[in-house]
């Protein structure tokens, strides 16, 4: 049976772009995932840690007959192949990939916990998220109420990196 899941992807180093595009593709070929919609790429500041390059972020929507464990181990993979080294929390990085939701699963273990427990509080998770899945209920609120509550200006869709990503995609 498939589980649709959401997934946020962001990056700052390198060319994040180029690796949103090899992460969906490294998705989309495994032979339980079927990539679904994908959002446009947004231009965000950097959280937790400041002094860094403006990450762009993204959201995905993956149908997958994977348990979630499974899923996270695949993006931790994918996110290594793409030169991810995990030097400090909330550092630069070239890809993050985080399971944002699972279906209608709550799951709380060391190292995967779903929905996402920052995501309410994350405008850049929730712009691209709202954009391909708005009525996404998190924590009783729908993705589109969260991120209305949050605007931030400072969280902007990025029409040329978008539009790389459909370029790489196609």
């Amino acid at each position: 049976m498939a589980i649709e899941a959401a997934l946020g992807l962001g990056g700052n180093l390198g060319n994040p772009v180029a690796a949103f595009a090899a992460a969906l593709k490294a998705l989309a070929a495994h032979p339980r995932i079927r990539l679904g919609k994908i959002s446009s790429v947004y231009r965000t500041p950097p959280w937790g840690r400041l002094d860094q390059p403006e990450f762009l972020n993204m959201a995905a929507l993956i149908e997958t007959s994977l348990p979630a464990v499974e899923l996270l181990a695949l993006v931790l993979d994918i996110e290594k192949r793409q030169g991810r080294e995990r030097l400090e929390r909330w550092g630069p990085r070239t890809l993050d990939i985080d399971i944002l939701s699972y279906g209608d699963a709550e799951i709380d273990q060391p190292g995967l916990q779903v929905p996402h427990p920052r995501l309410a509080e994350r405008a850049f998770a929730l712009a691209p998220l709202a954009e391909i899945a708005p009525m996404l209920a998190i924590g009783g609120q729908t993705a589109a109420k969260l991120r209305d509550k949050l605007a931030d200006p400072t969280v902007r869709r990025d029409a040329e990196a978008t539009e790389r990503l459909r370029c790489a995609l196609d």
